[in-house]
């Protein structure tokens, strides 16, 4: 009873910049993207204005730092936290809509594959911080296109598992280089 083929979805279109895509190498790769790649490298300095220089901001780091001084400073611990969750979860949706609606064009199962730990893994790996997290981003995203190239370049007898697992294995790495910390 079930297809055995995913349903096709028109996926979003990418939003070429005009004369800045025509740029060589580097202009389709920075400037033919999705609207929602652009929204994510702008919530990089958003994200850090607010919470590095926001009352809201401080208050989001207090409840995560020191619940007891934040209560003792008349901030809401409950209340700060499901704001904050309720946003991650928005971003996260978004995560997702951009998994199945422009890179896949489809819903599979698994479609995530471990990328919502590994996310938790770079914000760690980045110390909390949105500039350092984005940079630790763009290493594993790095690390997964490499692999992509790897396997398609046909190295020996190695079996493509291995370079599957190559971007997570980087990222415990990571986790154990910040963990002596």
């Amino acid at each position: 009873g079930q297809q055995s083929v995913p349903p096709i979805i028109v996926g979003f279109k990418t939003l070429p910049v005009p004369v800045l895509k025509d740029i060589p190498i580097l202009g389709t790769a920075l400037f033919d993207q999705f609207t929602l790649v652009y929204l994510a490298i702008a919530a990089i300095p958003v994200s850090a204005f607010v919470l590095y220089r926001t009352p809201w901001g401080l208050s989001v780091r207090m409840v995560g730092e020191n619940p007891r001084a934040a209560d003792s400073a008349g901030v809401s611990v409950t209340g700060m936290r499901f704001q904050a969750v309720m946003l991650g979860g928005a971003l996260m949706g978004l995560a997702g809509a951009f998994l199945t609606m422009a890179q896949f064009n489809a819903f599979t199962f698994g479609v995530v594959s471990g990328r919502g730990w590994v996310a938790i893994a770079l914000v760690v790996f980045g110390r909390w911080d949105p500039w350092r997290s984005a940079g630790a981003a763009l290493l594993f995203a790095f690390v997964d296109a490499l692999q992509l190239r790897l396997q398609a370049s046909g190295l020996g007898h190695i079996p493509y598992e291995a370079f599957l697992m190559l971007p997570f294995s980087l990222t415990i790495v990571a986790m154990a280089f910040m963990s002596r910390n």
